[in-house]
């Protein structure tokens, strides 16, 4: 891999680990920066959602702060440029998931573009 995917790969991931981050996921700002304005995610449930779908779940304000995400197995693979694949298993207080993220550079920065979680036993 060369230095420039490396860092394109290093960039999605720091990204993705801000959006697992608890007080990162109650701040709608901080939310927001990190996901594309065309974002989509099929969830684990299989539903589908989007940018507005997942501020409300996020940072709703009810919901007590979640605790931290455990990820291993975190893999990242420069598929154009500007665009990165990550794939990484996340257990979730016992709810486990295998987890794919596609991230784009902007103008503002890389963000979230898809986002999709297979559940696991």
């Amino acid at each position: 891999m060369t230095d420039e995917s490396e860092r394109a790969v290093q960039a999605a991931i720091d990204g993705e680990m801000r959006l697992l981050d608890p007080e990162v996921r109650a701040s709608p700002a901080r939310v927001l920066e990190l996901l594309d304005p065309e974002f989509t995610e099929i969830g684990a449930s299989g539903r589908r959602w989007d940018v507005a779908s997942i501020l409300t779940v996020t940072s709703g304000g009810s919901v007590a702060p979640e605790s931290p995400v455990e990820v291993s197995e975190m893999a990242g693979a420069v598929l154009a440029p500007g665009i990165v694949h990550l794939t990484y298993f996340a257990d979730n207080q016992g709810r486990r998931a295998w987890r794919s993220s596609v991230w784009r550079l902007t103008e503002t920065g890389w963000r979230m573009y898809f986002h999709q979680a297979t559940p696991t036993g």
